[in-house]
This record gives structure tokens, C-alpha cells and sequence, in this order.
């Protein structure tokens, strides 16, 4: 059953997710590791700016007009890649209108299918360090990024912490790992990105409740299953589902616990499989963002009242008393016994009428 469910996980639909917002120091190189999938936002805060990127993988290169295949919208303050591919690894450069450099990024995007995903509480162990010879001696490793905050407050909740391949050689800094590949891909499971889970407890604080979301859901009537997004949700942020008030958590997913719900680790929990009918609602930060109904169709609807009018039925001819019944016998014996008494009675009076009704006849 949980095979199927992660394969289930293929079939998401695209996310409309909290974008990450970069920044790099005006003239400087930034180099970073990123998940794929998530939308990203580069800044490049100059007026005319002009953009070139060049990918690692595929050795190619664009200049102000990126590659139909991408979903890549430039604007005056920076560049957006929409659900950007492991294949869009490489340097995003931006030149002022007089050809100056303003900021380069230099950024891995790494698979987020990929991602090896650990509990504490479980026992899980992350990924250990490996060594490559690919002309030197190399270490693989992750780097961690901070925790992130407890997703739930005033009672039990989880969080997270995502980390990123890396390779360090005995002469330079550590570099993330397809940044230092290019375009070369040695097969090797240990090069991905990690994600580690344990549990927390944090009080609440003062929180507002705004722009909370509600919407209806329905299963699909052939897979049986529906997809929800949380509004604002994202792998980078601290998400919490609950269904019909009950937490859903990384622990009972990943123990196989919990079969009815999957929480897709793509998009760090923002997306929601299910399978059955319930009230979900979704908490980012620790603040609700959204809360879906489950929805009816006509038919569906008209099946569960004829459905509870046969139970009524049933229940009624439950509660009324049967043919054999102690109560039935004892009616049965007092009407027999009244019945006769009035016989007994008819046989007294009948005869005189009789007579009476003869006598009148002969005298005519």
C-alpha cells in the first residue's frame, strides 16, 4: 500500500508556493544550493538591467531571452524561475544598462525527487559522508541548514531542517555538488538532498487570523483520491495539516501509520494527498491559511438519504412488536374472551325477538 501511495506522488499538480526571495551584495558572486520545484526569485536591483545565464549540464546559454522551455518571467527588480529543473544548474549573471556586473548567482538546483527524508524519533539515520576520486580525494557530505520553527503550537508538532550535497576537496571551500560536477553525472545514490524531521513543542503566541482560505473538494471519482494545496506553503516554511482536528505528522507517514493522507515531501507537506472524505485545514507558520470542505455531488447525495430512509425503515420495523410476541398472545386471548362474553349475551336476547317478529306476521 505505500508503494502505490509514493508513486501517487508523481502525478501532482503543478504548486502555486510561497517563492524564495535571493539577494546577492551589489558586484559580488553568490554561490547557493536549492531545492528544485519551488519557485525562486533573484534580485537585481538596477534600472535597464540585463540578464545571461549559462547552464552546466547542457553547456548552453541564454541572453535576456530565456529558453521557451522554461518558465522564466524577467522583471525590473529581478528575474522569477517558476518550478525551476535540476538541468537549469549553472550562473545567473546581471549586467547594469553600461555592461557592469551588478550580481552573479551561481546556483544548484537539486532534485527534489531525490530527497532522502529522516526522522529522529524513529531512529532514522541521515546520509554519511563518502569519499570520490574524480582526480583528487573528494568528500561527499550535506550541509545543514538551520532548523526551521515548530509547524504547531500549545501541543505536539514537528520540524525541519533541509541539507544539500556537497563536495570538498583537500585544496578549495566546499562547493555544491553538481556546481562542482558540470555537466559530468557520476552515478552515485549519495549525491542528493536531505531532510530531517524530529519533534517539538513550542506555547503560542499572539497570532492573527487573516486571509484565511475556504474552498470544497471532491475525490476523483476514478482515482479516488484528491490533491490540496496549502496557499502560502512551502518546503522552506514550517506546514501543518490537520484532518477533521487531528494533526497529521511526518512520523506516522514515514512509520506507514497513516494511509489515508500523504504528505508530498516534494513540496515539504505544503501538498496534500487523500483519500478519503474529511474537513483538512492547513497552518503555515503556526497560522491557518486555508480550511477545504468535502463536496457532494447529486447523486452522491440523493444515494445517502435513500440510503438513511431504508434505515429508519428497518429501524421501525424493529421497534414494532411481532405476530409471536408475549404482548400479542395476551391480546389475542383478551380478545377471544370478550368476543365470548357478547356471544354468551346475543344467545339470551336473540330468542324473544324472534318470537315477537313471528306474532306480528300472523296477524297480518
Amino acid at each position: 500500500m505505500r508503494t502505490i501511495l509514493w508513486l501517487l506522488l508523481g502525478f501532482a499538480v503543478p504548486l502555486l508556493v510561497f517563492s524564495v526571495s535571493i539577494t546577492c551584495p551589489h558586484g559580488k558572486k553568490c554561490q547557493l544550493a536549492l531545492l528544485s520545484k519551488t519557485d525562486v526569485f533573484l534580485y537585481c536591483n538596477s534600472s535597464g538591467a540585463q540578464w545571461f545565464a549559462y547552464l552546466l549540464q547542457s553547456q548552453t546559454n541564454w541572453s535576456n531571452k530565456p529558453l521557451g522551455a522554461w518558465d522564466t518571467e524577467i522583471m525590473p527588480e529581478g528575474i522569477l524561475l517558476r518550478s525551476p529543473l535540476p538541468s537549469q544548474t549553472g550562473y545567473y549573471i546581471c549586467w547594469d544598462k553600461k555592461g557592469k556586473l551588478v550580481v552573479q548567482y551561481k546556483i544548484d538546483f537539486q532534485d527534489v525527487d531525490t530527497l532522502h527524508i529522516t526522522h529522529r524519533g524513529l531512529g532514522q539515520k541521515p546520509l554519511k559522508n563518502e569519499t570520490l576520486t574524480l582526480g583528487s580525494k573528494e568528500i561527499v557530505f550535506t550541509h545543514w541548514e538551520p532548523w526551521q520553527d515548530c509547524n504547531h503550537c500549545g501541543e505536539p508538532g514537528e520540524r525541519k531542517r533541509l541539507g544539500y550535497c556537497y563536495i570538498q576537496n583537500a585544496l578549495g571551500k566546499p562547493v555544491p555538488c553538481w556546481l562542482y560536477l558540470g555537466n559530468s553525472r557520476p552515478q552515485n545514490s549519495r549525491m542528493r538532498p536531505e531532510m530531517q524531521i524530529e519533534a517539538c513543542y513550542v506555547q503560542c503566541k499572539a497570532l492573527t487570523v487573516e486571509n484565511i482560505i475556504f474552498d470544497n473538494f471532491q475525490l476523483d471519482e476514478e482515482s479516488e483520491f484528491a490533491w490540496l494545496t496549502c496557499p502560502l506553503g512551502s518546503i522552506y516554511r514550517p506546514v501543518v495539516w490537520e484532518a477533521d482536528n487531528k494533526a497529521l505528522s511526518w512520523k506516522d507517514q514515514l512509520s506507514g501509520q497513516e494511509v489515508s493522507t500523504v504528505l508530498d515531501p516534494s513540496s515539504g507537506g505544503a501538498q496534500l494527498l487523500v483519500f478519503r472524505p474529511a474537513v483538512y485545514r492547513c497552518f503555515v507558520q503556526q497560522q491557518m491559511r486555508a480550511q477545504f470542505n468535502p463536496r457532494f455531488d447529486v447523486d452522491a447525495l440523493e444515494l445517502l438519504q435513500r440510503e438513511e430512509a431504508i434505515r429508519q425503515q428497518e429501524a421501525e420495523k424493529v421497534r414494532k412488536p411481532k405476530t409471536g410476541s408475549p404482548k400479542g398472545l395476551k391480546l389475542l386471548l383478551l380478545w377471544g374472551t370478550g368476543l365470548g362474553l357478547l356471544g354468551m349475551l346475543l344467545r339470551l336476547f336473540c330468542p324473544k325477538r324472534r318470537k315477537k317478529r313471528s306474532q306480528v306476521l300472523l296477524m297480518k
